[in-house]
């Protein structure tokens, strides 16, 4: 009976160790080509600066992409159903502005949780108004959050009309600042626990499953018994959510809020994710894929400054990134 037992054993230890590794391989899939470019990108930068392959310059170049990653997981999500959301830049602008207000001594004076709470909420908020338009009132992706952009902006301004406000607790700014254990802020560590956790998502629970379904065909997946519009309204409620969250964790690094924050966010957003492997057509793409994309735009920009080129010129580069992986993306569902 024990050598029958060890036998078993013995037949089902590889196959279980192929299991997880098929499951590991899932949270990457995709990503190989971003990764080349990523490792070849930083290989360039390390041979024509002196300064980009130190630990200082790494870690500068974790802290600015903080917000842009916070971001562009929750437009991972909504990418995966099918869908675009151009308002998260506004979004983050009016969940920034509505902390300050609330917090901020000069006006409601209602303390920093109070602060962040509301502006979760209001961000949840909007997103989930995003998605009743698209799912309810049936209006396409890109207008529905076209309009709330517009909203959301409008709002932002007429809190403090138009006014920035400056100065929060010593211990909210420090969350940017502080370096836990030499290399670690608590803003960036919660992006990675935040990617952690939607990976796991996104690859273990029906749930997230059933995003990818979605996206690669929405009738289908209706008809095999998913939720499709409960389902879509979460994704744009969870994008709001994060895209405030962002707002956030800007406002902490920047010691100030405006309601001209976050103007232009959304396309890099929607850059990092397309760059990470993602399709716009849904269906395609993975929090480990939009993680690589959002280093390749940091370390992109971080070294195009370093090399001293023009910020005018920075944008045609990252232009034509954005081009260039947007036309891989249709070679490659053309050749599947």
């Amino acid at each position: 009976m024990a050598v029958s037992n060890g036998a078993s054993e013995l037949k089902a230890g590889p196959g279980a160790q192929a299991a997880a590794g098929a499951k590991l391989s899932a949270l990457f899939a995709g990503t190989m080509g971003p990764l080349i470019g990523l490792v070849l990108l930083c290989l360039a930068l390390s041979l024509t600066t002196d300064t980009f392959l130190t630990v200082r310059n790494i870690l500068n170049v974790l802290d600015q992409v903080t917000v842009l990653g916070i971001m562009a997981i929750g437009m991972t999500l909504v990418i995966l159903i099918g869908g675009i959301d151009l308002s998260v830049g506004s979004v983050l602008a009016l969940a920034a502005m509505v902390m300050g207000f609330v917090a901020h001594p000069d006006y409601l004076n209602l303390g920093m949780p109070a602060g962040i709470v509301t502006a979760l909420v209001v961000a949840g908020l909007c997103g989930l108004v995003s998605g009743l338009l698209v799912t309810v009132t049936k209006l396409p992706p890109f207008i529905a959050t076209l309009a709330m952009m517009s909203v959301a902006r409008g709002l932002a301004n007429m809190i403090t009309d138009g006014s920035q406000i400056i100065g929060f607790p010593d211990w909210f700014t420090s969350l940017s600042i502080i370096r836990h254990f030499g290399f670690l802020s608590v803003t960036v560590g919660l992006m990675i626990v935040l990617a952690i956790i939607f990976a796991i998502f996104l690859n273990y629970r029906a749930t997230g499953r059933s995003l990818y379904a979605i996206g690669g065909s929405a009738e289908v997946a209706r008809l095999s018994g998913i939720p499709v519009n409960s389902l879509t309204n979460w994704v744009y409620a969870v994008c709001g959510v994060l895209a405030g969250l962002a707002g956030i964790v800007l406002a902490a690094r920047l010691d100030s809020v405006q309601p001209s924050s976050g103007f232009g966010y959304e396309l890099d957003t929607i850059a990092a994710v397309v760059i990470g492997g993602a399709s716009l057509s849904g269906g395609v793409g993975s929090i480990g894929g939009t993680a690589i994309g959002v280093l390749i735009i940091g370390v992109l920009r971080n070294g195009l400054n370093l090399l001293g080129v023009s910020p005018f010129i920075q944008q045609v580069v990252i232009g034509v990134v954005i081009a260039l992986a947007v036309a891989t993306d249709t070679w490659r569902r053309r050749a599947q």
